[in-house]
């Protein structure tokens, strides 16, 4: 039996779209044999739908939107993730579903038990969990069907059901055998995440002796990135169909044979899945947010070339502006980087000298600051010119402004709020500055395209004489290992002293993260590659005492 996995690329809301690629891939698997077609969680809204989901119109436009998909759909078995309203009193009104379709009549639901609510995920604030499913049957063979969550059970230690262990239970009462368990997600990327999945997903085959099937949501949503991967294994745990990654794909597997498709590698470089994560990230949230081009400040560093790389792969070409700002204190070196790096990208280059608007604004303030020495108020006066240049022609031209801070700046406050800061999205926010590296070497890899003078020059932001980063931070190994220990593995400040680091240090590198949380509560929207991204994933009090 040929079963199709089909990961689609949704817009949030958009239902007529949405489920017209549901229809056009279905056919597609009638036409090539299929007996049964899989898609993602929710994959009539898109995932995930946050406070829409409040609304009692998206609720209704949804429900005559999946009415109307299921007349419409091939003479296959379809399976989806939709939204269902609950009947009874109490509790949520809606479960996250699974339900397939026969010759236009639902004929199996499972409803999602296990509701995230930790990191970027709040599904206890909107659904109720369900029951345990029945068995799926198709042509005599019964499937397990799983929801995204439920298959997570033993990587959550908060959850005290086993969705999967109570499917097999009940196909025990019934003297059966599964034939596999199918898991419908909408499970976003993070850097390393793939490995995690494959674990969980190997370690069932193991336990259970049985092939799984999974099927993941692609696309840019927000800050989150839907990698897809959807994938195959048989009862050992051996991938014998994988999709691409970022991208709509559609593998078919048999289950006679357990061989299928296998239109990707099962495990590619690390830097490659960021890279390729961030490409859609930005083409995603442009698109989608109904903009057709891009506007970067380029300074000539290493942040914003790769910016800048990112937004011509993800955008094209002809719908990439570089801006180079040159100040009183930027280096002829800077310019020609920046002008080179535009070159190296056939993208659109213009300059716009701020000495005069500086010059301007300091002849402005003179009387109030005339008794006090240039000190930080200044340099940030240059980056605050240069936002509203930014914004300028974002305004005028319509292009969206993506900001370049890497996610150490970031961190501890190294960007200047209403300068660098401005902006409609933040491409590398998550990115730290090692990484910063490591994908800038990745784009180069075929042709120089970032100039080598960018990558191994010290970094500086230049806003005055002889500036370098490292004047002010650790380097950037010290602070990238730092700030991952306690951001993203949690640990305090004593914890980290006694792994080795200088006592000072980290004082001063979490004495900063805390005072400038303030700055990133008014952050631009940022992409989210590691596990622990700053955003709707965090959610840290900007008044507070805590020093630990």
């Amino acid at each position: 039996m040929k079963i199709a996995l089909v990961q689609i690329n949704p817009v949030l809301g958009d239902f007529p779209a949405n489920c017209q690629k549901m229809i056009d891939y279905a056919g597609e698997a009638y036409i090539k044999g299929c007996k049964l077609v899989v898609f993602p969680e929710l994959a009539i809204s898109g995932y995930p739908p946050q406070d829409l989901l409040e609304r009692q119109s998206f609720v209704r436009d949804h429900e005559k939107a999946k009415v109307a998909l299921i007349n419409s759909l091939p003479a296959i078995d379809v399976m989806f993730g939709c939204i269902e309203q609950r009947i009874g009193g109490g509790g949520k009104p809606l479960y996250n579903s699974a339900v397939v379709v026969r010759n236009g009549e639902v004929v199996f639901k499972a409803h999602k038990q296990l509701l995230p609510s930790y990191d970027v995920f709040d599904e206890t604030r909107y659904f109720e969990p369900g029951s345990p499913s029945e068995l799926y049957e198709l042509d005599g063979h019964f499937f397990g069907v799983s929801v995204c969550e439920d298959v997570w059970h033993h990587e959550v230690h908060d959850y005290t059901v086993d969705p999967l262990a109570e499917i097999h239970n009940k196909a025990n009462e019934q003297g059966v055998k599964l034939s596999g368990m199918i898991n419908i997600s909408a499970s976003p990327f993070q850097r390393d995440k793939e490995d995690t999945r494959r674990s969980i997903f190997k370690r069932y085959c193991n336990d259970y002796e049985t092939p799984f099937l999974y099927c993941n949501q692609v696309g840019g949503q927000d800050s989150l990135i839907f990698d897809g991967r959807s994938l195959a294994m048989d009862q050992k745990g051996e991938v014998v169909a994988q999709s691409l990654g970022f991208a709509e794909d559609m593998v078919i597997v048999d289950t006679d044979n357990w061989r299928g498709d296998m239109h990707a590698q099962v495990d590619p470089p690390t830097i490659s899945t960021v890279y390729d994560a961030l490409v859609l990230g930005v083409r995603d949230y442009v698109t989608k947010c109904g903009f057709k081009s891009a506007v970067i400040g380029l300074s000539g560093g290493i942040d914003s070339a790769l910016t800048a790389a990112l937004a011509v792969a993800a955008l094209g070409k002809e719908n990439v502006l570089g801006v180079a700002m040159p100040s009183p204190y930027s280096s002829r070196e800077s310019l020609e980087d920046a002008r080179q790096l535009a070159a190296n990208l056939d993208c659109s280059f213009e300059i716009i000298p701020i000495a005069p608007l500086f010059d301007q604004f300091k002849e402005s303030l003179s009387p109030l600051f005339a008794d006090f020495e240039h000190d930080l108020t200044e340099q940030n006066l240059q980056a605050r010119i240069r936002g509203n240049l930014l914004m300028a022609l974002s305004n005028k031209f319509g292009h969206l402004l993506l900001t370049t801070g890497n996610k150490s700046e970031m961190a501890v406050g190294y960007c200047t709020l209403y300068g660098d800061m401005s902006g409609g999205l933040a491409v590398i926010s998550d990115v730290p500055k090692q990484l910063v590296y490591e994908l800038s070497r990745f784009v180069n890899i075929a042709r120089e395209i970032i100039p080598e003078r960018i990558i191994e020059k010290p970094p500086s932001a230049e806003l005055k004489p002889d500036q370098l980063d490292q004047d002010d931070l650790p380097p950037y190994e010290i602070l990238d290992a730092i700030l991952e220990l306690y951001l993203e593995e949690g640990k305090g400040i004593t914890e980290i002293i006694d792994l080795g680091y200088a006592e000072a240090v980290v004082h001063d590198i979490i004495h900063r993260v805390r005072i400038n949380e303030y700055k990133r509560k008014q952050a631009p929207m940022g992409l989210k590659v590691t596990t622990k991204a700053f955003g709707c994933g965090r959610r840290y009090p900007t008044t507070q005492r805590y020093r630990g």
